[in-house]
């Protein structure tokens, strides 16, 4: 019976904190730890770190085949991203070693040429970013971001993330 309230509970605190925007981050692009989604009432800006849902497209189906994605509530089954926006639309996105946005270096924007699996990773071609997407960038070195993806439609946008208890492994 104890097990059972316990239970009870926790799954009760647990979609409490769904329906109010609570995420438990596990992966290493952000500190480990909770964070709210706080809701974007203005358009996103270059440096805001936001939570984003990936489209069910096959790449993104090729990413969570290879560990690269988490399980979660987004379409396809997708759980949100945490990035940092680094590129709005009509910025111009160069990939070669480096990204370069609008000709100025990205920090931390190394292109790997495989996983950590060593598999090759395709990076993104480059180009303009189109309206309705934006770039995103992690400075974690093994992040999935947009250096491999791309541009990823706004549509998918969750809002702001808020570090509530968060810690650097």
């Amino acid at each position: 019976m104890i097990v059972t309230a316990s239970v009870s509970v926790m799954a009760a605190f647990a979609g409490i904190a769904l329906v109010g925007g609570i995420r438990l981050n596990l992966t290493l692009s952000e500190p480990l730890g909770i964070w709210r989604i706080e809701p974007l009432s203005r358009a996103p800006l270059v440096g805001d770190l936001v939570f984003i849902c990936p489209p069910p497209t096959p790449p993104f189906q090729k990413a969570w085949q290879r560990g690269y994605l988490r399980r979660g509530l987004c379409a396809g089954g997708f759980a949100p991203l945490i990035k940092t926006v680094v590129a709005l639309p009509s910025q111009h996105v160069a990939i070669g070693d480096i990204v370069k946005i609008d000709g100025v270096v990205l920090d931390a924007s190394r292109i790997r040429k495989s996983d950590g699996q060593g598999r090759p990773i395709t990076p993104y071609s480059g180009g303009i970013v189109p309206p309705g997407h934006l770039f995103l960038h992690s400075s974690f070195a093994s992040s999935y971001d947009s250096r491999y993806f791309g541009p990823i439609s706004i549509s998918g946008l969750l809002g702001l993330a808020k570090p509530i208890l968060t810690f650097d492994p």
